[in-house]
Protein backbone atom coordinates (compact mmCIF):
# COMPACT_ATOMS: atom_id res chain seq x y z
CA UNK A 1 0.00 0.00 0.00
CA UNK A 2 2.93 2.33 0.64
CA UNK A 3 3.85 2.62 -3.05
CA UNK A 4 0.25 3.12 -4.20
CA UNK A 5 -0.47 5.80 -1.62
CA UNK A 6 2.86 7.51 -2.27
CA UNK A 7 2.14 7.60 -6.01
CA UNK A 8 -1.37 8.92 -5.42
CA UNK A 9 -0.16 11.61 -3.04
CA UNK A 10 2.51 12.70 -5.54
CA UNK A 11 -0.08 12.81 -8.34
CA UNK A 12 -2.63 14.72 -6.27
CA UNK A 13 0.04 17.11 -4.99
CA UNK A 14 1.28 17.83 -8.51
CA UNK A 15 -2.19 18.35 -9.91
CA UNK A 16 -3.31 20.37 -6.88
CA UNK A 17 -0.50 22.87 -7.33
CA UNK A 18 -1.11 23.00 -11.09
CA UNK A 19 -4.85 23.54 -10.63
CA UNK A 20 -4.21 26.23 -8.02
CA UNK A 21 -1.94 28.08 -10.44
CA UNK A 22 -4.47 27.58 -13.23
CA UNK A 23 -7.17 29.12 -11.05
CA UNK A 24 -5.01 32.06 -10.04
CA UNK A 25 -3.79 32.88 -13.53
CA UNK A 26 -6.10 31.31 -16.09
CA UNK A 27 -9.52 31.33 -14.51
CA UNK A 28 -9.61 34.69 -12.74
CA UNK A 29 -10.96 36.44 -15.84
CA UNK A 30 -13.26 33.56 -16.87
CA UNK A 31 -15.08 32.64 -13.67
CA UNK A 32 -17.24 34.70 -11.35
CA UNK A 33 -15.75 35.46 -7.94
CA UNK A 34 -18.13 32.92 -6.42
CA UNK A 35 -17.11 30.12 -8.80
CA UNK A 36 -13.44 30.99 -8.41
CA UNK A 37 -13.82 30.61 -4.63
CA UNK A 38 -15.52 27.23 -5.14
CA UNK A 39 -12.67 26.09 -7.41
CA UNK A 40 -10.11 27.25 -4.84
CA UNK A 41 -11.97 25.34 -2.13
CA UNK A 42 -11.49 22.21 -4.25
CA UNK A 43 -7.77 22.95 -4.52
CA UNK A 44 -7.47 23.55 -0.76
CA UNK A 45 -9.17 20.29 0.17
CA UNK A 46 -7.17 18.41 -2.46
CA UNK A 47 -3.85 19.68 -1.11
CA UNK A 48 -4.77 19.15 2.56
CA UNK A 49 -5.85 15.58 1.90
CA UNK A 50 -2.84 14.99 -0.32
CA UNK A 51 -0.72 15.58 2.78
CA UNK A 52 -2.99 13.27 4.76
CA UNK A 53 -2.57 10.62 2.06
CA UNK A 54 1.21 11.07 2.22
CA UNK A 55 1.03 10.52 5.99
CA UNK A 56 -1.03 7.39 5.44
CA UNK A 57 1.62 6.14 2.99
CA UNK A 58 4.22 6.52 5.73
CA UNK A 59 1.93 4.83 8.25
CA UNK A 60 1.52 1.92 5.85
CA UNK A 61 5.25 1.22 6.22
CA UNK A 62 5.05 0.89 9.99
CA UNK A 63 1.45 -0.03 10.76
CA UNK A 64 0.04 -1.91 7.79
CA UNK A 65 -3.55 -3.01 8.18
CA UNK A 66 -7.13 -2.51 7.16
CA UNK A 67 -7.63 0.84 8.89
CA UNK A 68 -4.58 2.36 7.24
CA UNK A 69 -5.61 0.99 3.85
CA UNK A 70 -9.16 2.24 4.35
CA UNK A 71 -7.98 5.71 5.38
CA UNK A 72 -5.78 6.07 2.30
CA UNK A 73 -8.45 4.78 -0.02
CA UNK A 74 -11.06 7.08 1.48
CA UNK A 75 -8.79 10.13 1.22
CA UNK A 76 -8.07 9.37 -2.44
CA UNK A 77 -11.75 8.79 -3.21
CA UNK A 78 -12.66 11.94 -1.29
CA UNK A 79 -10.27 14.01 -3.41
CA UNK A 80 -11.78 12.62 -6.59
CA UNK A 81 -15.39 13.12 -5.49
CA UNK A 82 -15.14 16.35 -3.49
CA UNK A 83 -12.51 18.33 -5.35
CA UNK A 84 -13.23 16.74 -8.71
CA UNK A 85 -16.91 17.61 -8.55
CA UNK A 86 -16.11 21.21 -7.59
CA UNK A 87 -13.71 21.54 -10.54
CA UNK A 88 -16.21 20.16 -13.02
CA UNK A 89 -19.06 22.17 -11.49
CA UNK A 90 -17.20 25.47 -11.83
CA UNK A 91 -15.83 24.78 -15.31
CA UNK A 92 -19.06 23.46 -16.82
CA UNK A 93 -21.79 25.05 -14.70
CA UNK A 94 -23.46 21.66 -14.17
CA UNK A 95 -25.17 22.33 -10.86
CA UNK A 96 -26.28 18.73 -10.41
CA UNK A 97 -22.67 17.79 -9.71
CA UNK A 98 -23.11 19.52 -6.37
CA UNK A 99 -24.88 16.35 -5.21
CA UNK A 100 -21.59 14.42 -5.49
CA UNK A 101 -19.53 16.85 -3.42
CA UNK A 102 -20.95 15.81 -0.02
CA UNK A 103 -20.08 12.18 -0.77
CA UNK A 104 -16.47 13.26 -1.06
CA UNK A 105 -16.76 15.08 2.25
CA UNK A 106 -18.11 11.92 3.87
CA UNK A 107 -15.12 10.01 2.46
CA UNK A 108 -12.78 12.57 4.03
CA UNK A 109 -14.49 12.26 7.40
CA UNK A 110 -14.49 8.46 7.21
CA UNK A 111 -10.77 8.50 6.42
CA UNK A 112 -10.07 10.62 9.49
CA UNK A 113 -12.30 8.31 11.55
CA UNK A 114 -10.19 5.34 10.42
CA UNK A 115 -7.07 7.12 11.65
CA UNK A 116 -8.77 7.92 14.95
CA UNK A 117 -9.76 4.28 15.41
CA UNK A 118 -6.20 3.23 14.61
CA UNK A 119 -4.88 5.61 17.26
CA UNK A 120 -7.35 4.25 19.83
CA UNK A 121 -6.28 0.68 19.07
CA UNK A 122 -2.65 1.58 19.64
CA UNK A 123 -3.56 2.34 23.24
Amino acid sequence: MFRAFLLLSAFFGLTGVALGAFAAHGLRARLSAEYLAVFQTGVLYQLVHTLALFGVALLALHLPGRLVAAAGSLFALGILLFSGSLYVLTLTGLGKLGMITPLGGVCFMAGWLCLMLLALRLG
